[in-house]
């Protein structure tokens, strides 16, 4: 693959793509959308997203150590800024959904067969990226305020937090800086993923189309963002086990939000189908090592 597919997809792909205007209705009707596709499709959406309080747990885990302790909050709220790349096997199921085709789950990992695979890891890796640097100025911020030493204890922590004037900035601090990463995963992933799978445009064109959509209705996808994160801490309790349905929730509701906010015209679409392997017995080998064109 070029490195010009993998950045701007098809010729002319961006021309065809326009930005529509979306309202809070629409933020609802997407939502809802989203909860009707998990309610077809609760096996799948379980399948899926198990992964999500598993690896919130072990994210907790990691604060065992009194020296990690620090980043429990930056780790979980870091999470999310890449939760739009984690949940793309659900934009898949939804797209196939809408367009009468085969939901079962095996077909969330058609999307390696996608043109636009490469444009979809390089913004997912953009997204790590996010969420690595989220973490070493969260560490930078406490650092800032606490100095070096590790807490001693979890309640000695939670007290210095809380009821000193260190604690206070770092609070004060933390939250301003941690809410220019959501803006910022918020415009990169907002529409890109489920735009990259549904059209072949390529990684630059779909995070300026994110962009966009983020620019046109930013007070719109502001209430978006905060239902979001709204909805992920009401998912982590109890121990994350929640996230089991708001995060395939939030998940098919992002496509039906980009469907609602982006009106591909011409765009190329990014058609695949994963390879079909034909069965063989035992009986043609070694002749099979040696495949023959037709």
């Amino acid at each position: 693959m070029s490195s010009s597919h993998l950045l701007i997809g098809a010729t002319n792909a961006s021309s065809g793509l326009s930005i529509r205007r979306i309202t809070p209705a629409d933020l609802a009707q997407a939502l809802a959308a989203g909860w009707d596709d998990f309610a077809a499709m609760p096996s799948h959406a379980v399948f899926l997203c198990v992964i999500y309080p598993l690896l919130g747990l072990w994210l907790v885990s990691l604060t065992a150590g009194y020296s990690m302790l620090p980043l429990a909050f930056p780790l979980g709220a870091g999470f999310a800024l890449i939760g739009p790349f984690a949940a793309v096997g659900l934009y898949e199921l939804s797209r196939r959904r809408e367009a009468g085709l085969d939901t079962n789950s095996t077909h969330a990992f058609d999307l390696l067969n996608s043109p636009s695979l490469g444009a979809i890891l390089a913004l997912g890796l953009l997204l790590m990226a996010l969420f690595l640097v989220w973490l070493a100025v969260a560490e930078a911020i406490y650092v800032a305020n606490f100095g070096y030493a590790a807490p001693a204890s979890i309640p000695q922590f939670v007290k210095d937090v809380f009821t000193t004037p260190a604690g206070r900035t770092l609070i004060v601090v933390g939250t301003g800086v941690g809410f220019l990463f959501a803006v910022a995963a918020l415009t990169v992933g907002a529409i890109s993923f489920p735009l990259l799978l549904d059209r072949d445009v390529g990684a630059a064109v779909a995070l300026l189309t994110s962009i966009r959509v983020v620019v046109t209705n930013p007070l719109t996808m502001a209430l978006w963002g905060l239902i979001v994160a709204a909805l992920l801490v009401l998912g982590s309790l109890p121990f994350f086990l929640g996230l089991t349905v708001v995060m395939p929730v939030l998940g098919h509701a992002t496509w039906h939000l980009y469907r609602r906010a982006v009106e591909p015209g011409g765009a190329p679409r990014a058609d695949f189908r994963p390879s079909i392997r034909a069965s063989r017995s035992a009986a043609d080998f070694p002749a099979s090592l040696f495949p023959t064109r037709r």
